[in-house]
């Protein structure tokens, strides 16, 4: 495989291919990553070229927001009945299309927004594929600051193993200003029945499980061969 074909290059064709989902007139949620970002630069290019119009994005980061900026996507802030389409990477990706998500320190915003949209798709490379969830990806989980240690005792009692990304000295914050537990999953279980419980902790504003969310997926294999997938009955 020559240096082109390599992850960067299956990134590359991943968003081009899921630009084609974009129409003129579309309200888009716009991802956070390496993938999503390289989804932006497209759309850009589009719309500095004219092929597609009057688009307005959600950022879902303020790393998100200075990209769009940059290359020319309009703005805007979510509306109350959501966007068309929401576009986003993932960190994992199992064969039903549930994903983690929240290496980029964004997964609550991201999550808000993919809820939002009419339809959700996920892009990336084959290196994100799983047969089970929390296979190779820490799974994020933000969390109140008051109160964290508590909160982490609650994730090892339900068998997760919880880390202060950052470390405890100088945690990450996320743009919420919340710190991020990555935690490592059980090997065996129901992912939904893990939303569920988290769902329960209190001190958690949110996680990177996104179950049963994504309609589509585009992932690049191999030299850039790009697969979609569509979720049965999504």
């Amino acid at each position: 495989m020559s240096p082109d074909d390599g992850p960067d290059a299956r990134k590359q064709a991943a968003a081009l291919a899921a630009l084609d989902e974009v129409r003129s007139g579309m309200r888009l949620g716009l991802g956070t990553g390496s993938t999503a970002h390289r989804f932006l630069v497209g759309l850009g290019e589009r719309l500095a070229a004219g092929t597609l119009r009057e688009v307005a994005g959600v950022a879902t980061s303020r790393a998100t927001e200075r990209t769009a900026r940059e290359v020319g996507i309009p703005l805007i802030d979510l509306p109350a009945d959501g966007v068309d389409l929401a576009v986003d990477g993932m960190d994992e990706l199992d064969a039903d299309l549930n994903a983690i998500k929240g290496l980029g320190g964004a997964a609550l915003r991201e999550k808000v927004v993919a809820e939002a949209a009419a339809r959700f798709v996920l892009i990336g490379d084959e290196g994100k594929l799983v047969s089970r969830l929390g296979e190779r990806s820490p799974l994020p989980v933000e969390v109140l600051a008051f109160g964290a240690d508590r909160t982490a005792a609650r994730l090892r009692a339900l068998g997760f193993d919880p880390a202060v990304r950052g470390g405890p000295s100088e945690p990450f914050l996320t743009d919420n200003g919340n710190p991020v537990l990555d935690c490592t999953v059980p090997t065996e279980g129901d992912p939904f029945a893990w939303a569920e419980a988290l769902d329960r902790i209190p001190g958690v504003l949110g996680h990177g499980l996104f179950l049963a969310m994504a309609h589509a997926a585009y992932v690049a294999h191999g030299a850039g061969d790009v697969r979609r997938t569509d979720r049965p009955g999504a």
